[in-house]
């Protein structure tokens, strides 16, 4: 996303009974009447009130909050808020020229527009307060747009958030394109009660909140209910009166400080989180085999993992809510519950212990490695210069990091000491033992790699009910994913888990077997009390013949309803679009499908992504002209992607063009020289054309890689040629990759009297 707000901490409630509020004869519930103030997104939405209206009463916490980064996550741009040089100052990355100037009281950035060209844009808002501030620049169709380029608030100076090389203009990760677009990317968590209001007939937007920044209703909930309450004077000291607010929960904090796909609009407090949200699960892509955090996934999946978790503490044990600081500094914040006895809040748990001594820190009091959240909460830096901390609290393991590449606290600290000596250090300290703590790093890295020897580890996993859910539900999602197993049994026996993210985990993981047993395996979850899992569901279970589903049919179209409103939500996100037309050609509907896929394309015309599905929509339903065609669009976009090569190349092949399928399958390999499919389809291409020859050729140069694809083929032909020896040769190399193969081992033994019998 293009920004987030750092800390982990909203606000929690407090209730005054004597409330002398907003001015008499003013409607409090309407809905999206205008302020008067300089904004002109804001509006007052149905059953909020004016933000100014809480911190007439509640003016304590309105002052703390004030202080809080959240208070200042947006805000007009204007000499109080924006932190950036904007006096004639100038940043220049790989030849694009940024300048920053101020005139009349406005800021400018004048940079490198969609269209290519040099251009000046006027920035409306500050978007965060530290250690970074990005800025939001209005580019038409209401279309509010976050600069690529950021002001460190630190080292006081500009900076590009990328990486690589910079993004064509226009395109989906340039500044201009839909990556960076708040009202697509960042518009949650940055406001209060924002609402996109995206119009897709004409792409464009007419986004509103109640608040520029985040407010008090939007971690407490709409206000009206509560002013009116208070308003009526209905008072009474011996009865506590109705507040008209939710109880402030969990949910509120991790509905932004979590990585996830929004399934519905109006989360509010007290809602079930699981059913406006999809928080993702523990993907090799999103964090380390041990868990801890590997991309920007907020505080929501590491937190899930631990014991704190698990025991019953919450954002608000160790954050101020309206501050949003810590409650405590230093080591002082762990022992409020780490003490010396037992706390009485944990029945079942026992976080009793001295911990804040050299004994078991084995550093010096006070020091750097003595604080208990450098060795349990190692930092990670997004956004290049945002430090953000693990909140899975780990233990520090770095025989790990030696043989899996997690990382540990102590060579993070220790730099330039090795993972060996670190381990080597603790092997003094505690003696072996600690190596041999349980640890859910060698099943996750292991399916990673599709080891078959992780399937135990992983089942194991999942049957734990001691694991966090999050890990549980991940475990059945990556044990699905290694091939050669049957797991239906195991997806069936989480489908039916107390724990909604042990169920969402299943019903991804159904995903991964065939069809025709993914009905027997989750069809119960049709009909799940969570959302985000009936909308699992639903796409797991897209193919399946409607007279199948029995007396789950009901069930099955509105779990279908919700992936409908969950589609609908995120109407101006091109890869949900994409996504609903495979799901809609999955239940044959053809003309909807592809109406899905082209939208897609409308939405972002340079992702590739969104071709390649459309381009494949045509292939199977026979239009190969239309496949070649999307192909050739999507390369000429993005030409060094072999994938789109490949793809390209099997249309030609489909259209009997094969010279020019030979030529894209030339290209892919160049681009993608490790992909054994690329070459092997590259050398049958060359067999079809009557270049068996070249072809052999090709293999016997990629055969040094022991690829048992590459060494077959190259068996194949070369006994199509009678080059026997060279077949005697990958014969025998082919053997050894598969020496159980009765077959080769008879082959080798018919080669070899047909060469010596020359």
């Amino acid at each position: 996303m293009a920004a987030s707000v750092r800390s982990a901490a909203v606000g929690r409630i407090a209730v005054l009974l004597f409330l002398l509020l907003a001015p008499a004869g003013r409607s409090l519930a309407t809905d999206d009447i205008s302020t008067s103030g300089a904004d002109p997104q804001i509006s007052i939405h149905e059953g909020f009130v004016d933000e100014r209206t809480c911190a007439s009463c509640h003016a304590d916490q309105a002052a703390a909050f004030s202080k809080s980064h959240h208070a200042k996550a947006m805000a007009l741009a204007d000499d109080e808020t924006v932190r950036g040089d904007f006096n004639n100052s100038r940043f220049d990355h790989d030849g694009v020229v940024t300048t920053f100037t101020r005139r009349d009281g406005r800021f400018f950035v004048g940079t490198e527009g969609a269209d290519g060209g040099q251009a000046e844009f006027e920035i409306k808002y500050t978007f965060a307060y530290e250690p970074l501030q990005q800025y939001l620049v209005d580019i038409g169709g209401g279309r509010l747009q976050a600069l690529d380029i950021a002001w460190d608030t630190v080292r006081r100076q500009w900076f590009w958030l990328g990486n690589g090389t910079p993004a064509k203009p226009g395109s989906t990760y340039h500044w201009t394109g839909p990556f960076y677009r708040w009202n697509r990317t960042c518009i949650d968590c940055h406001s209060t009660d924002p609402q996109a209001r995206f119009q897709p007939q004409t792409n464009a937007y007419k986004s509103t909140y109640v608040a520029t920044s985040i407010g008090c209703q939007s971690c407490h909930g709409p206000g009206a209910k509560h002013v009116a309450s208070a308003q009526s004077g209905n008072v009474s000291s011996s009865v506590k009166p109705d507040t008209g607010l939710p109880k402030v929960d969990a949910g509120v904090c991790f509905a932004c400080h979590a990585r996830r796909t929004k399934l519905l609009d109006g989360y509010q407090p007290g809602k079930p989180l699981l059913d406006h949200f999809s928080p993702d699960l523990l993907r090799q892509d999103l964090y380390f085999p041990d868990g801890q955090i590997l991309d920007e996934v907020f505080e929501y999946g590491s937190f899930q993992q631990s014991k704190m978790a698990r025991a019953g503490v919450t954002c608000l044990d160790c954050h101020r809510p309206h501050e949003a600081g810590l409650k405590v500094e230093g080591n002082a914040l762990c022992t409020q519950c780490h003490t010396e006895t037992k706390p009485e809040r944990f029945v079942n748990q026992d976080p009793s212990g001295l911990f804040d001594t050299p004994a078991h820190t084995r550093h010096q009091v006070g020091s750097t490695g003595a604080q208990c959240a450098n060795c349990h909460m190692p930092e990670r830096t997004y956004m290049k210069v945002d430090p953000r901390r693990d909140h899975s609290f780990v233990i520090p393991r770095p025989d790990l990091s030696a043989s899996l590449g997690t990382p540990n606290a102590c060579t993070t600290c220790h730099v330039g000491r090795t993972n060996d000596w670190a381990a080597e250090t603790m092997d003094g300290w505690y003696g072996t033992q600690w190596r041999k703590r349980p640890s859910i790093a060698h099943a996750f890295a292991g399916a990673a790699n599709g080891d078959q020897a992780a399937v135990a580890a992983l089942r194991a996993l999942v049957g734990d009910k001691d694991q966090a859910g999050i890990v549980r539900g991940s475990a059945i999602a990556a044990l699905s994913g290694i091939s050669g197993g049957d797991f239906t049994a195991d997806i069936r026996t989480a489908a039916a888990d107390a724990d909604p993210l042990v169920r969402l985990g299943a019903a991804e993981a159904a995903g991964n077997i065939a069809p025709e047993q993914r009905l027997e395996a989750i069809g119960n979850l049709l009909g799940d009390a969570t959302r985000a899992v009936r909308v699992a569901a639903a796409n797991a279970l897209a193919s399946i013949p409607p007279n199948l589903f029995g007396n789950q049919r009901g069930n099955f179209e509105t779990a279908v309803a919700d992936l409908r409103a969950y589609v609908e939500t995120n109407a101006d996100v091109a890869e949900t679009q994409s996504n609903y037309g495979v799901f809609l050609f999955a239940r044959q509907s053809t003309a909807e499908a592809e109406a899905a896929f082209r939208r897609a394309i409308s939405l972002d015309p340079t992702l590739e992504a969104m071709r390649i599905n459309l381009a494949e929509f045509y292939r199977a339903t026979g239009r190969n002209d239309r496949s070649e065609q999307t192909y050739a669009e999507a390369i000429g976009m993005a030409p060094e992607r072999a994938d789109l090569r490949y793809g390209h190349a099997l249309s030609l092949v489909r259209k009997q063009a094969l010279t020019e399928a030979i030529t894209e399958l030339q290209e892919a390999v160049r681009l993608d020289p490790q992909n054994s499919r690329y070459k092997t389809t590259f050398a049958v291409a060359l067999d079809s054309a009557g270049r068996t020859e070249e072809a052999l050729d090709k293999l016997d140069g990629w055969a040094a890689d022991a690829d048992a694809d590459i060494l077959g083929l190259a068996l194949q032909y070369s006994i199509k040629l009678r080059r026997l020896p060279e077949a005697l040769r990958y014969a025998e190399d082919l053997a050894r990759l598969r020496p159980q193969d009765q077959q080769i081992s008879g082959l080798i033994e018919q080669l070899k009297q047909a060469v010596n019998g020359k």
